[in-house]
C-alpha cells in the first residue's frame, strides 16, 4: 500500500509526544485489543501465512457475536486455499437502501525477524505505540471494521442502511491473488453498495509535539502500467564497433523519457487538496499551491511544486525507468537492450496516450514502445459530495476541532481501483494519524501511537453510523 505522502511533505521530523498519553478506555476496548492482536499475530505473509486463516478467526469472533452463517460469507479464490477472505454484513431495515462496505486488506508485507528489533508477528505495546507487522498496514483497519460490527450488534443497533465488511487478501501484490478484484470480478454482488470506505489516507501529525495538522480523504488514485522499450540490432564482434549499438540506442530513449515531463492535470481533488493546503504549507510552495489551482499553464508555481517528489507526483502522469537489461556477451556487440518503465497515470487518461507520448518522448523509431496490458482502463477519482464529505467533516471537526480535511489524490495504488471500475466509489479515510515515519510501513519495526488507533476506532464508529442512518 502507498500512503499519503503528499500530505506529510510538510511535517519531516518525528513526533511523539501525543503517543506517550494514556488514553481513557474506550467501551469495548479489550475486546477490541483482543482481536486486533490476534488479527496481527496471524501470520499473512505469502511465503509462510495465510489469509484464509486470517478470515476465519475474525468470523468466528462475528459468529460469537451473534451474526448468523447467512450473514457471514468465507471466500477463496480456486486453486489458492491460502488466499481467502470474508463478506459479513450487519442487514439494514430499508430494502431500498444500499449498503455501506467497508474494505480492508490483511495480507502484510513480508517481515525478516533478524532484521527487526521485536518479533514482527508478535504485538508489542511500548513508549505509546504497538509494533508488528501489518500493526498499521492494514490490520489496524481491518480490525476496526470487524471490532465495529461486533460492537453494533452487541447494542442491537439496526441500521437503515446494511453495514457490509470485506477482509481480503493481495493487496500488497506479494504474490497472493488481489480479493477486492476477485469479488469484484465474481462476487460483485456481495460486496454492491452505495460506496466504499478504504485505507489510503489519514491524519498528519505535527513535527514537534505530536499534534493533527489535517485529515485527509483519499478520492482517486492513480493507475500503474509499465510499458517496455525494446532496442533491437544484428549485433556482431565487439571488436568491430559499430555507431549502431542497441544499448546505445535504448540509453539515448531512457534519457528521452527522463527529459520529458508530462503536462499538469487538475481535478476537483487536487484543487481542493492544493488550496486547503496553501495555507498550511505557507511560503513560497504555499503561494505556488495557490498559483497552480488558479492556472494549471502557470510554469513558474509547476516548477517550485515539482521540486518536491511528492507534490510532483500529484500533478501529472510520472514514468520513470526501473529496469534494464541488454547484451547477451561481455565480448560481443549486443543483439538486444530493453528497459522498464513504470507509469503512474492521472485519473481520466487512458494509456494509451501515455504510451503515444512516451513514443515522443524517446523519438526513436527503432525503439519499439510496448502496448498497454490488456484491458488497463484509465482510472476514474470518485465524485466528492456532500453526502460523503459532510459526515467525514462532521465527526473530525467533533473530535480534531480546527483541523482542515482535505482531499488527496493517491499517487500509488489501493484496492480502491477494482471497486471504482465496477461502479462502487471508494473513498480512503481512516482517522488514524500518523507522524512524519508515516508508522514505518513496509519497512523495519512498523509501528501504530496506541492513542492513534483507539482514536480512529472511535472516529470510525461514530463515521459509519451517520452513513448507516442517512436518507
Amino acid at each position: 500500500m502507498f500512503r499519503f505522502a503528499a500530505v506529510l511533505a510538510a511535517t519531516t521530523m518525528l513526533a511523539g509526544a501525543a503517543h506517550a498519553q494514556t488514553p481513557k478506555p474506550q467501551p469495548g476496548e479489550p475486546a477490541f485489543r483482543a482481536l486486533y492482536k490476534e488479527l496481527v499475530e496471524t501470520n499473512t505473509t505469502f511465503s509462510a501465512g495465510s489469509c484464509t486463516l486470517a478470515a476465519e478467526r475474525m468470523a468466528a469472533r462475528l459468529k460469537s457475536a451473534g451474526f448468523a452463517d447467512s450473514d457471514i460469507t468465507l471466500f477463496t479464490p480456486p486453486d489458492k486455499p491460502k488466499d481467502g477472505g470474508l463478506v459479513a454484513v450487519l442487514p439494514g431495515k430499508d430494502p431500498k437502501a444500499k449498503a455501506i462496505l467497508l474494505l480492508a486488506h490483511i495480507d502484510v508485507v513480508e517481515a525478516k525477524r533478524e532484521d527487526w528489533e521485536r518479533d514482527p508477528f508478535t504485538l508489542v505495546e511500548e513508549n505509546g505505540y504497538f509494533y508488528a507487522r501489518g500493526a498499521s498496514d492494514d490490520k489496524a483497519q481491518a480490525a476496526i471494521w470487524t471490532d465495529l460490527l461486533i460492537r453494533l450488534k452487541q447494542e442491537g443497533y439496526k441500521p437503515r442502511h446494511a453495514i457490509k465488511v470485506a477482509l481480503t487478501c493481495g493487496e500488497e501484490g506479494g504474490g497472493q491473488v488481489n480479493g477486492a478484484a476477485w469479488l469484484a470480478a465474481n462476487r460483485r454482488d456481495l460486496i454492491d453498495a452505495a460506496f466504499a470506505l478504504n485505507e489510503g489516507a489519514g491524519g498528519a501529525l505535527d513535527v514537534a509535539g505530536g499534534k493533527p495538522v489535517v485529515h485527509n480523504i483519499q478520492a482517486g488514485e492513480k493507475s500503474s502500467v509499465s510499458f517496455r522499450l525494446e532496442a533491437t540490432n544484428p549485433g556482431g564482434h565487439s571488436s568491430r564497433p559499430v555507431p549502431d549499438n542497441a544499448i546505445y540506442q535504448l540509453a539515448r530513449a531512457i534519457d528521452g523519457v527522463a527529459a520529458y515531463q508530462f503536462p499538469v492535470q487538475m481535478n476537483d481533488t487536487t484543487k481542493a487538496y492544493f488550496s486547503k493546503m496553501a495555507p498550511i504549507v505557507g511560503g513560497e510552495m504555499g503561494a505556488a499551491m495557490t498559483a497552480i489551482v488558479a492556472n494549471p499553464n502557470d510554469a513558474a508555481a509547476n516548477a517550485t511544486l515539482s521540486k518536491d517528489a511528492n507534490y510532483n507526483a500529484i500533478l501529472r502522469t510520472t514514468c520513470v525507468a526501473t529496469q534494464i537489461s541488454g547484451g547477451h556477451a561481455q565480448n560481443a556487440l549486443p543483439q538486444r537492450a530493453n528497459a522498464t518503465i513504470n507509469c503512474r497515470i492521472f485519473p481520466g487518461e487512458s494509456p494509451a496516450a501515455v504510451r503515444d507520448a512516451l513514443i515522443k518522448a524517446v523519438g526513436d523509431a527503432k525503439v519499439e514502445v510496448s502496448q498497454p496490458p490488456k484491458g488497463r482502463g484509465e482510472k476514474t477519482a470518485p465524485p466528492l459530495t456532500p453526502q460523503v464529505v459532510g459526515p467525514i467533516e462532521k465527526v473530525s471537526n467533533q473530535m480534531w476541532p480546527g483541523i482542515p480535511v482535505v482531499p488527496v489524490l493517491q499517487a500509488g495504488g489501493t484496492d480502491a481501483g477494482p471497486l471504482i471500475a465496477v461502479g462502487i466509489p471508494t473513498y480512503g479515510v481512516s482517522g488514524i494519524f500518523y507522524d512524519p515515519d508515516l508508522g514505518r510501513l513496509h519497512g523495519l519495526n512498523e509501528r501504530i501511537g496506541v492513542k492513534s488507533l483507539l482514536d480512529a476506532r472511535e472516529f470510525s464508529y461514530r463515521l459509519v453510523k451517520l452513513y448507516a442512518e442517512a436518507k
